[in-house]
């Protein structure tokens, strides 16, 4: 029983210390998504969102397909920048704080972020590359969604119940594992079982990864860009998904270690073998007659040496018995 809790404590416990460690942790969130900001798919997607937003800003006229290929380009060009990556930093840091705040405080409002600061520097370079009517486009606080209002709550409980977890659930792991192995009758085959049971553990929650990205991208609304979402779905369990395997190549490893060691470990012959005390010589087993069988260091027994037992005495206390008493006359 302690094995298989063990087994099943493998991906509950790599989920929680990755949400710890990796999601919770501001830096580190942002140190993952950091690279994005070079991902082609997600900074195409970033220049058509910023374009439309920009053209709903702006009446062009004639001249609007025109101006939005400008600003197009502009915006695409601006994402190859040094000041991008910043921008892109700022702004996965405010959501995360923003989505943090709202998951620790019972707050009931929609979590937002605020685009003005990258509107402000795409205005900018468009205004000093000569983008007509760049010099038009307002400078608003424009609010993005990162999480409704009706998820907070849903969302709300499994996060504490992560903060909770932590390193517990794969410290409680290593510790059932660990006693029902020295609990068990037959340690070998605990071990390979505990160790075939996680590999199986960890490739389920591989499985589970991969579907979960199907289903996500699936759920998509029809006008986000599905490469970009894969890629940040990508970088977000990349970690996760490396642990998987990782434990997966591990565990099956341990198993056949386990096996060969049992196979090569099981004595070959030669010599004698004892089993509850008796020892059988190699020649008594083969039926010489210089062999003889000993059991233990047991009373007057005399086949050690090979030779007959002397005769006694009529009445004389038997020597496999020495506390019978002699019969009456």
């Amino acid at each position: 029983m302690l094995l298989v809790l063990a087994c099943l404590l493998v991906p509950f416990g790599t989920v929680s210390t990755w949400a710890k460690y990796e999601i919770e942790d501001t830096d580190a969130y942002v140190a993952t998504m950091a690279p994005l900001a070079a991902d082609p798919d997600v900074r195409a997607s970033v220049a058509d969102a910023v374009t439309d937003s920009v053209m709903k800003e702006i009446d062009a006229g004639p001249l609007r397909a025109t101006v939005a290929s400008f600003v197009r380009d502009a915006v695409h060009s601006f994402t190859e920048t040094g000041a991008f990556q910043t921008a892109w930093n700022a702004a996965n840091r405010a959501a995360h704080d923003a989505v943090q705040a709202a998951l620790t405080h019972d707050s009931d409002g929609a979590v937002t972020i605020d685009l003005a600061p990258i509107t402000e520097q795409v205005k900018r370079q468009l205004i000093e590359e000569g983008t007509p009517f760049a010099g038009r486009i307002p400078v608003r606080h424009t609010e993005v969604t990162v999480m409704k209002a009706q998820d907070l709550s849903h969302f709300r409980k499994g996060f504490r119940m992560l903060q909770v977890a932590g390193l517990w659930l794969p410290a409680a792991a290593v510790l059932l594992a660990v006693g029902g192995i020295l609990l068990a009758v037959r340690r070998r085959r605990a071990v390979t079982a505990t160790a075939l049971g996680a590999a199986v553990g960890a490739a389920v929650l591989a499985a589970a990864i991969a579907a979960g990205r199907a289903l996500t991208l699936d759920d998509l609304p029809p006008d986000v860009s599905r490469a970009a979402a894969g890629a940040v779905y990508d970088a977000l369990t990349d970690t996760l998904r490396t642990a998987s395997w990782v434990i997966v190549g591990v565990g099956l490893a341990v198993a056949l270690g386990a096996w060969v060691w049992g196979r090569v470990g099981v004595p070959s012959g030669g010599g004698g073998v004892g089993v509850s005390g008796v020892e059988v010589s190699g020649a008594a087993a083969g039926g010489g007659a210089s062999g003889g069988v000993g059991v233990g260091d047991g009373p007057g027994v005399a086949a050690e040496t090979g030779t007959p037992d002397t005769p006694r005495p009529a009445g004389s206390p038997s020597r496999r018995n020495p506390s019978a008493a002699p019969p009456r006359p």
